[in-house]
């Protein structure tokens, strides 16, 4: 049966689905069928080589000024594992790196965990389908790229929830008094990702350690005007309806980086940021690395390269939308990329 004849059965039996169940049940079909990498969607790391050498660039500074400890090497969602493998490129050139740190991935995707194992080969790896999964002996740093905007999310408005209904073959939205009180009144929030962030807090109040969120959203340290609405779908590189055709596309939500960084702050944690993706990225060094690559290609292939550079930087395209927020266990340094923001 298909996912649209199984949640056709599903809500003409049980009723309309809460928006996070909808939302759940689209993204588990669409993670778990074809990969959907580079047909849907591109992310940072296969745009350039360059995002994953600055995420490498930044684990093996924090780790060295944290004294070279022992540690579990974690990414959410690791997509094709180019992040990883460009990152592991750069942290196999420092001494005792790769003798001091477990890699782990934590990824629920069949067809991506097959991906991964590949682009991963000689290394180490273990994989897991749920945080929960992840060691409990070491400090762990934690990379989260394009991970939170995809959880599942609730909206309410003047005391009503939206719901998903079914009606003369179409799926359509529907508001509905709200059964609780959760939320506020009019809000969008993500309870998975909360749940998430709180079990990872936890972790690295207690093991030690740090944690990376790269993602478009908003909040944090930004003054701005929090968005009630931030549901889309992309298909093929377009928007479409997040109710039609579900799994057949992504179903993603902007992350609310205030929310994330008040659990942090709740687990004892200093938090550092939300900084734009350029300016992160700038600060590591992406355009002395661009230029290095740049070094003798021809016209074409350097072209290229700053495509690239400007896709990942510029405020226009990723380097403003896209925030960066890192969270560190009492007594860990101040990561590269965020100066003295510690909140």
């Amino acid at each position: 049966m298909s996912l649209a004849h199984s949640l056709a059965a599903r809500i003409t039996a049980d009723g309309p689905l809460r928006l996070d169940a909808w939302m759940a049940a689209c993204n588990t079909a669409y993670y778990g069928g074809e990969d959907p990498l580079g047909r849907d969607f591109i992310t940072a790391p296969e745009i350039s080589q360059m995002f994953g050498e600055m995420i490498g660039g930044w684990v093996g500074d924090l780790w060295l000024r944290a004294h070279k400890p022992a540690l579990h090497l974690v990414e959410l969602g690791p997509g094709h594992g180019s992040l990883m493998a460009d990152a592991l490129r750069l942290l196999g050139r420092l001494p005792g790196f790769t003798g001091s740190a477990g890699l782990h991935m934590v990824e629920t995707s069949l067809a991506l965990r097959s991906i991964q194992r590949a682009r991963l080969a000689g290394w180490a790896a273990q994989w897991h389908t749920s945080v929960d999964q992840l060691p409990t002996d070491r400090p762990l740093i934690i990379i989260a790229n394009e991970f939170f905007d995809a959880l599942p999310i609730r909206q309410r408005r003047q005391a009503k929830e939206l719901h998903v209904d079914f009606a003369d073959g179409l799926f359509m939205p529907l508001w509905l008094p709200a059964a609780d009180d959760s939320g506020a009144a009019d809000a969008e929030w993500s309870e998975a990702a909360q749940a998430i962030m709180g079990h990872l807090a936890g972790r690295v109040a207690a093991q030690g350690g740090a944690m990376l969120i790269v993602d478009y959203g908003y909040g944090g340290s930004v003054i701005e005007t929090v968005p009630l609405d931030t549901l889309q779908a992309v298909h093929r590189g377009e928007m479409v309806s997040p109710f039609y055709n579900p799994g057949a596309h992504d179903l993603t939500a902007h992350v609310d980086f205030s929310a994330l960084a008040a659990i942090a702050h709740n687990r004892g944690l200093a938090v550092h940021g939300p900084v734009a993706q350029g300016a992160l990225l700038g600060d590591l060094g992406i355009a002395a690395r661009a230029e290095a690559l740049k070094l003798g290609k021809p016209p074409h292939e350097a072209g290229s390269i700053t495509a690239a550079l400007l896709r990942l930087t510029a405020p226009q395209q990723m380097g403003a939308i896209f925030r960066a927020m890192a969270v560190t266990a009492p007594g860990w340094p101040v990561p590269a990329g965020f100066g003295m923001t510690g909140q």
